[in-house]
């Protein structure tokens, strides 16, 4: 896409921009009736079962050649996931975290979506792959309540997501060679980096029948820094209780990382199932 890798500091600029436009100062009044809120909090374990995708690609190690890989044609299944989320709120103010760790990974025989070398594997000769992907995706931000009513409210936040990841691929070649070198013919190779990015988004709920209990969560969040261009969705249906809701949707995280880059893309893509607690 030609777009330049921004400096650490230009990244840090741009959080503190997004970070400014969610503190604007408030009136006197406004502060004193702030004052007089009570904390409230909320805490959040979810499941969610994602399917992966994306462009893998390891340098020349010197003794292994560069390899590339199409990481939906080899992930098979969740290793282990944990995922969950905290929110702070003092009136129409507050702060969240979420956080998700990831280990995926796969082993693919007679494949031929490898690259070595920058030498696509010829028709005469396949692949057998192994392929390992773990890391953290960790957002944190401040937000502002917009809406606050029964049957719907409207957040805006902005803050930064950090991607930090760990990879590992081993292959094997099979068959007629042909251009790729005999020191491509088998190799381990492991690579990995952590990324920022600023992001502003929104997210609320549509309560509506049984006294707002049923509700419609939406949650959408856009940005870039260390990335080319990241963002994520997220709809569902919940239910209620006086401090426990419950509630399934989908969700959908995206990254354009660069062409080039250890990760070039990543996406997760999938149905999740939540339990959040309030006090």
């Amino acid at each position: 896409m030609g777009v330049a890798r921004p400096t650490r500091l230009v990244v840090e600029v741009a959080i503190l921009l997004a970070a400014a436009t969610l503190m604007p100062g408030a009136a006197s009044a406004q502060a004193a009736e702030q004052a007089s809120d009570p904390w409230q909090f909320g805490g959040q374990i979810y499941l969610f079962l994602p399917s992966v995708d994306g462009g893998s690609n390891f340098p020349d190690s010197g003794t292994d050649p560069g390899v590339s890989v199409d990481v939906g044609q080899i992930i098979e299944s969740l290793q282990f996931v944990f995922m969950g989320s905290l929110e702070a709120r003092k009136g129409r103010w507050g702060a969240m975290t979420d956080v998700i760790y990831l280990d995926v990974g796969g082993e693919e025989s007679g494949t031929r979506e490898l690259t070595i070398g920058g030498t696509p594997i010829p028709v005469s000769a396949s692949a057998a792959v192994n392929y390992d992907l773990k890391g953290w995706l960790w957002m944190i931000a401040g937000e502002y309540a917009v809406v606050s009513q029964p049957a719907w409210t409207l957040d805006v936040f902005s803050g930064a997501r950090m991607l930090d990841i760990e990879q590992q691929i081993d292959w094997e070649l099979q068959g007629d060679i042909g251009e790729i070198p005999e020191t491509g013919r088998a190799g381990s190779s492991n690579d990995g980096r952590t990324n920022w990015d600023a992001i502003v988004g929104t997210k609320g709920r549509w309560r509506y029948r049984d006294e707002n209990r049923w509700f419609v969560p939406y949650y959408l969040d856009v940005g870039t820094g260390e990335s080319n261009f990241t963002w994520q969705t997220m709809a569902g249906l919940g239910y209620s209780w006086q401090w426990i809701d419950t509630f399934a949707a989908w969700r959908y995280l995206d990254y354009d990382l660069g062409e080039g880059r250890p990760l070039s893309s990543l996406s997760l893509n999938g149905p999740l199932v939540s339990v959040m607690f309030h006090w």
